[in-house]
């Protein structure tokens, strides 16, 4: 136990994965609009622009959450119609923070979606940081559940 209460600094990578029943170009738009993401992630309630760009490379966002946490996110790269990078600059108990939302088409007629980061914490126990993981993998989880229902449902 000493060594869980020991702080320093933690990394790790997490990776989750759905499959949707719809095509690449619903699918992107969907991931691509970064100011609509309170449609479907898990606990947002407000996307707020603090850059001129909606969209691409130097796209700058503002996530409220239902818990009254905000945290400040910039899209780093773009590569459109395939997949998008950014980092979270505030707001989150960590040095580092990027992520990236990609799609690919199966040959089914369906699309892998894959959101993966890395991250790096600040100086936390690790029953800090494992608690944080855990919770970021839910709301990854529930988000591309939601996601996932949003269009699928709005196909039919």
């Amino acid at each position: 136990m000493a060594r869980a209460s020991k702080k320093s600094f933690h990394t790790d990578t997490l990776k989750k994965t759905i499959t949707i029943r719809a095509s690449p170009q619903q699918v992107w738009r969907h991931i691509s609009n970064v100011m609509g993401l309170a449609a479907w992630a898990d606990g947002v309630t407000q996307v707020r622009r603090l850059s001129d760009k909606t969209r691409g490379i130097g796209a700058v966002r503002l996530i409220s959450f239902a818990d009254g946490n905000t945290v400040e996110e910039h899209i780093v790269a773009w590569n459109s119609g395939e997949s998008f990078t950014y980092v979270a600059t505030h707001g989150l108990p960590l040095r580092a923070y990027v992520a990236t939302l990609s799609i690919r088409s199966l040959s089914d007629g369906t699309v892998k979606l894959q959101w993966q980061s890395y991250l790096n914490s600040q100086s936390m126990t690790l029953d800090e940081f494992s608690d944080f993981y855990t919770s970021l993998r839910s709301f990854y989880r529930q988000s591309l559940e939601n996601l996932k229902m949003l269009i699928e449902d709005g196909l039919r």
